[in-house]
């Protein structure tokens, strides 16, 4: 049995590394793809050695572009590796442009997908993320839904492939990688303050948007607890273009350069709660190692199940309405009594790697 694991950004490959290294715990045969959507090389293979994980075994350097271009790109560089090694099922993660190309040249060459954390909906169609994870999961032949929810929405919608209740290898990849984070993190050093709130904020329908690029500013100009700012280079950039950078200022403020996936995992086990639109954060809050309440930066989300398991409130980009929920609440949620993950125990990645061993005997 050889499976090919196909990703192309950091969230992938970190949400892909419990499942590479329960292939090396069965000694199992399988290739690591990585489209290279977010990364050069040479970053690219640093971030696989933080993680302690081999390099990919194809490099396909498709780098960013239009939504087609990228697709389009990587679709063809996929198909030929995947003619090459003529695998026995082919794995994708979420709902990427790298997900979605790599579904669809393996549907193309006939053979077996898998998708991991398929089921997530948000129903905003604003976002790419949507359309590609509706398409993959009604390609797939095999959906590991991370939760009964997700479970529901594939039955629902009556996908052909069959689906199983897996868990969030999320949760799988904080636990192995906060060690990591612990042993190697030095952010502390660079970071203003000691008690602060995390925020991260590049979402496309926040960042692009020019009106609700200012009440993301004014919420931050605003906010009532120190807070620190790992500033992605898109945003940086719509800030510029926009001249509110002049606006983004306060002693309560720290804006800082990007940080690597452990540094963050660091500052999220440090800090008091978070502000952010990010879908992993979501997750990775609800993980027992950091256990954080996150407001959540948009006006809808795909992480039903943080919401509903007390983890995390959608707040919209309002500046008042935001200001006034965070304001309400920030006291009571600062030390969140210990509860389970809603995104399973941390051993997702052995429950899928188990269903593909029974179904490809």
């Amino acid at each position: 049995m050889e499976i090919a694991i196909i990703l192309g950004t950091r969230p992938e490959i970190i949400k892909m590394a419990p499942i590479i290294r329960h292939c090396e715990k069965e000694k199992l045969n399988y290739s690591i793809i990585h489209t290279e959507q977010h990364y050069d090389s040479e970053l690219s293979n640093q971030f696989f050695k933080d993680l302690k994980i081999r390099k990919p075994d194809y490099s396909l350097n498709v780098g960013s572009g239009s939504h087609g271009a990228q697709t389009g790109q990587a679709l063809i560089k996929i198909e030929e590796v995947l003619m090459e090694i003529n695998p026995s099922i082919v794995l994708v993660q979420g709902d990427t442009n790298t997900a979605l190309s790599g579904a669809l040249a393996a549907v193309k060459l006939h053979l077996p997908i898998g998708h991991v954390e398929a089921g997530l909906r948000s129903y905003d169609l604003r976002m790419p993320e949507e359309h590609n994870r509706r398409l993959i999961d009604h390609m797939s032949n095999y959906l590991f839904a991370p939760t009964k929810e997700t479970l529901k929405i594939l039955q629902n919608e009556n996908v052909w492939g069959e689906s199983f209740i897996t868990g969030n290898t999320v949760i799988d990849a904080c636990m192995q990688h906060y060690a990591l984070a612990k042993e190697t993190s030095t952010i502390q050093k660079s970071l203003k303050f000691k008690d602060f709130v995390l925020c991260t904020v590049h979402r496309t329908e926040n960042i692009d948007d020019s009106e609700v690029l200012q009440e993301i500013v004014q919420i931050l100009v605003d906010f009532p607890d120190n807070i620190i700012l790992p500033i992605h280079p898109h945003t940086k950039n719509q800030l510029e273009l926009n001249e509110l950078i002049p606006n983004l200022k306060g002693d309560h403020i720290q804006i800082i350069p990007p940080v690597g996936y452990l540094d963050l995992l660091w500052m999220l086990r440090e800090c008091k709660y978070v502000l952010s639109d990010s879908g992993g954060i979501q997750e990775e809050a609800t993980a027992p190692v950091f256990n954080k309440f996150v407001f959540v930066l948009r006006e809808k989300t795909d992480r039903r199940e943080a919401v509903e398991s007390g983890f995390a409130v959608v707040t919209g980009t309002d500046s008042k309405k935001v200001l006034e929920k965070i304001r309400s609440i920030r006291e009571k949620i600062q030390n969140l009594p210990k509860r389970p993950s809603p995104y399973g125990k941390g051993n997702a990645a052995q429950n899928i790697i188990e269903i593909i061993k029974s179904k490809l005997k």
